[in-house]
């Protein structure tokens, strides 16, 4: 078939890797120059299964109100005179009952590992490089209470197939010396020994070269301007390219798969998604000292933070905040990444010439993506990863590219 991706992000570009494998015409369509100009481009950098447990649980609306005001907030909601906003944040506040969280968490966390186990055959296959590492992640607690409810997550974890081990200070410490400069009181922690770090944006701009090998056309520079409708089906899409000359480009099909801006497109055609926001922010800083940063990734579990050693650079990013489409960066909240890594890892990163970045993260109210069909029967969605798109996207590419090719995703999830 001949397809049509809209979005060059991770999920985009390996929903395209895994279509033209199958054998399709692909052609991918983005706004930006080159692939994972977005939400994909300066991301935390973890390939973490461990991370499946959602926003959304039973502690996360009380923590919510203790944060609300607080700039250095890990979590912050900026109430917006925006009904989309609202109507988001009363169906996460649904996803926080006990038994939505725990069937929201499993769900993810089936997803997570069959991505995990797409992504390493991909790196088999193809030998692609994104400076990935393979030392698990340490999640790191500051706080009693967040460590006791980190023992119930480890043998909810460990029982549906995701390797997890509760660790004392000294274990912390022969994980990863660097910790031993450390200026924050650690209480313990769970190591994840089977996740990964890599950099998202390497990875998709390499995955993109390799895909146009397999015959992948990619239209940069492109903007869509409407999805063209006949009956219950997508006919194909109009485009304007960067001369502004208008074309029409004919499909047998089409995946959205453009993180936080799929609802503006799919409402064109009558198809409404829970999709919102979450903003971010990452600080990625030369090494100053090696031997002072991390080589194991970085969880900080209290102040929501993760640490990345990618090649010679440190990354560290964090933070949740409900604002719109605001992606200005805010300088407080850049701050208090670094004040908290530099307490973490004394003289690790060479701070003071960093590069700042904030991206959004496309989130629906449960964490769980949307994969699979609308309510047209050839248009496709890939969208709404949140936190986890660069987790996910081996996974969901492969299971979409499965579903549109009429055959069953070997991986259970509630497809649409």
């Amino acid at each position: 078939m001949k397809i049509l991706v809209f979005g060059a992000g991770v999920i985009g570009v390996t929903s395209a890797w895994y279509l033209a494998k199958a054998g399709h015409e692909v052609t991918v369509i983005d706004r930006q120059p080159a692939a994972g100009m977005e939400t994909s481009f300066a991301n935390g950098g973890q390939i973490s299964v461990s991370h499946a447990e959602p926003w959304a649980n039973p502690g996360a609306p009380l923590k919510i109100l203790k944060w609300l005001g607080r700039e250095d907030a890990p979590l912050l909601f900026r109430l917006r005179a925006d009904l989309r906003q609202w109507s988001w944040g009363l169906r996460f506040l649904l996803e926080c009952l006990p038994g939505r969280t725990r069937s929201n968490t499993l769900t993810i966390l089936r997803l997570a590992l069959y991505s995990r186990t797409m992504l390493r055959q991909l790196r088999r296959d193809t030998g692609i490089a994104y400076d990935h590492l393979e030392k698990g992640i340490l999640h790191l607690h500051t706080d009693e209470a967040e460590f006791a409810h980190a023992h119930a997550r480890v043998a909810l974890m460990r029982e549906y197939g995701c390797a997890m081990e509760l660790k004392s200070i000294q274990e912390c410490l022969a994980i990863e010396p660097a910790l031993r400069a450390t200026r924050i009181r650690i209480i313990g922690a769970t190591y994840s020994p089977d996740d990964e770090s890599g950099d998202a944006h390497q990875f998709t701009q390499n995955l993109a070269a390799l895909c146009r090998g397999e015959g992948v056309e990619f239209r940069y520079e492109t903007l869509l301007e409407a999805i063209i409708t006949a009956g219950d089906a997508i006919s194909g899409a109009a485009l304007r390219d960067p001369r502004g000359s208008r074309e029409v480009v004919n499909a047998d099909a089409c995946v959205v798969a453009l993180g936080s801006y799929s609802p503006f497109l799919l409402a064109s055609v009558g198809v409404r998604v829970p999709v919102y926001p979450v903003k971010g922010y990452s600080v990625t800083a030369p090494l100053a000292n090696a031997d002072a940063a991390p080589t194991v990734c970085m969880t900080d579990e209290n102040a929501k933070i993760a640490v990345t050693r990618l090649g010679d650079r440190l990354r560290s990013a964090g933070t949740a905040e409900l604002t719109g489409y605001d992606t200005s960066l805010n300088e407080a909240r850049c701050r208090a990444i670094i004040e908290r890594v530099e307490e973490l890892f004394p003289g690790a990163g060479d701070f003071a010439n960093a590069s700042r970045w904030a991206g959004l993260r496309p989130a629906t109210p449960s964490n769980v993506p949307l994969l699979g069909r609308t309510r047209y029967h050839n248009l496709f969605l890939n969208a709404g990863h949140g936190t986890l798109g660069w987790t996910l996207a081996c996974g969901s590419g492969k299971a979409l590219a499965d579903l549109i090719s009429g055959g069953k995703p070997d991986v259970e999830f509630p497809f649409l």
